[in-house]
């Protein structure tokens, strides 16, 4: 059996041959070929007469255009905006690439920027598919509270489509690891339901008074009033303190229905969004566990309102056995804040100084910085 370099060798050697000759001579020239090559004789035919081609065959399809540079500088920046999908990412990009130039955290070739600026969604979406990761999943710990559910009226998820800022879902996370025995530390999560606002608060247990404590502090963070609290049915917002604020304060009250999730979509969302794939599955127990917690909060709340786009359900329609979903362009709960009619100037004004000073690398890193410690001890 000859190697495949010896037919090519063969084939340089008779190919000229092989022209010169008349039609009897090509016959013969041609079944001693087949025979030594095996080639069938259309094939052996087809190689005597062009020959054998040294570079290969020329690639069909558009020349590539994003690779090496821009493909890294993407996926810097897809890291630095918490590895968010595409159609998060692309509207951002004009935003986040100035503002990371502005601090000098970004230094590309005006080609590379430009073809960042050109990419479609689906080209983000090849372009990051090697660095991708999965996430693991956790346990519930929610525990239903009986207290005064009559007197908080209950409200659905589509409740919500004209709410003002200020009316948020809440709901706590559970940093316990695989089991949910002895103590251990919690997130509260509070969404705004209007402009996607999100803030976070280390809390040590779920007691009535942590998480009213809790709720407080992110009162106090808001760029607008509280107007509304929404919550689901565990004992640690069910109860008469957190009641009688609500009431005092004039903030509506509103809870979930029994295991119906979807009522409380946008805070069940950010659960993953932001703590989860922040701060992990891990178990947290320590004061030191708490203290690098509270850090990386401050640090988050910043970092997700400011630099985190978000996408808003526009409208939901069935065609054909089949959910139509529209949504909007995706934007930061930021300059959401900035577009609400509801939300006094002073706000804007405030938040508008606090944006031009944030550095969104400086804080990812610092959140990694903060995160990595507190993986380190609980390894």
């Amino acid at each position: 059996m000859m190697s495949k370099r010896s037919k090519q060798e063969l084939t340089q050697e008779i190919h000229p041959r092989y022209l010169k000759a008349n039609k009897i001579e090509k016959q013969r020239i041609l079944d001693e070929f087949t025979a030594v090559t095996g080639y069938h004789r259309k094939y052996a035919i087809k190689l005597l007469n062009h020959g054998v081609k040294r570079k290969g065959y020329k690639k069909v399809g558009r020349r590539k255009m994003y690779q090496g540079e821009v493909v890294d500088v993407l996926t810097e920046i897809w890291e630095t905006c918490g590895k968010i999908c595409s159609k998060r990412l692309h509207p951002f990009l004009p935003e986040i690439i100035s503002v990371m130039e502005r601090f000098g955290a970004l230094s590309c070739s005006v080609e590379t920027k430009n073809l960042l600026l050109c990419m479609s969604r689906s080209t983000i979406d090849r372009c990051l598919m090697k660095a991708r990761r999965s996430s693991p999943k956790g346990i519930s710990t929610t525990k239903p509270g009986t207290l005064l559910k009559k007197s908080i009226p209950v409200r659905t998820w589509h409740e919500w489509d004209d709410a003002r800022p200020g009316f948020m879902e809440m709901d706590l996370v559970a940093h316990c690891g695989d089991s949910a025995a002895g103590p251990f530390f919690y997130t509260l999560t509070a969404v705004d339901v209007s402009t996607g606002w999100t803030e976070c608060v280390a809390v040590r247990n779920k007691t009535q008074i942590a998480v009213w404590n809790a709720i407080k502090a992110i009162r106090g963070r808001l760029p607008f009033p509280l107007l509304g609290i929404d919550c689901d049915n565990g004992s640690e917002f069910i109860n008469d303190l957190l009641y009688r604020y609500c009431l005092d304060e004039e903030i509506t009250f509103t809870r979930s229905r029994p295991y119906q999730k979807n009522d409380q979509a946008y805070v069940e969302q950010k659960n993953w969004s932001v703590v989860r794939s922040v701060v992990g599955y891990d178990r947290f127990e320590t004061d030191e566990d708490l203290r690098l917690l509270q850090l990386v909060y401050e640090d988050l709340h910043v970092y997700v309102n400011f630099f985190q786009p978000v996408m808003k359900l526009i409208s939901k329609e069935r065609i054909d056995g089949k959910t139509i979903k529209v949504y909007d362009l995706a934007t930061s709960p930021y300059r959401r804040v900035l577009a609400s009619v509801d939300v006094a100037f002073i706000c804007k004004a405030r938040l508008s100084n606090l944006y031009v000073q944030q550095n969104p690398v400086g804080l990812r890193k610092n959140i990694d910085l903060n995160v990595g410690k507190l993986w380190k001890i609980v390894k």
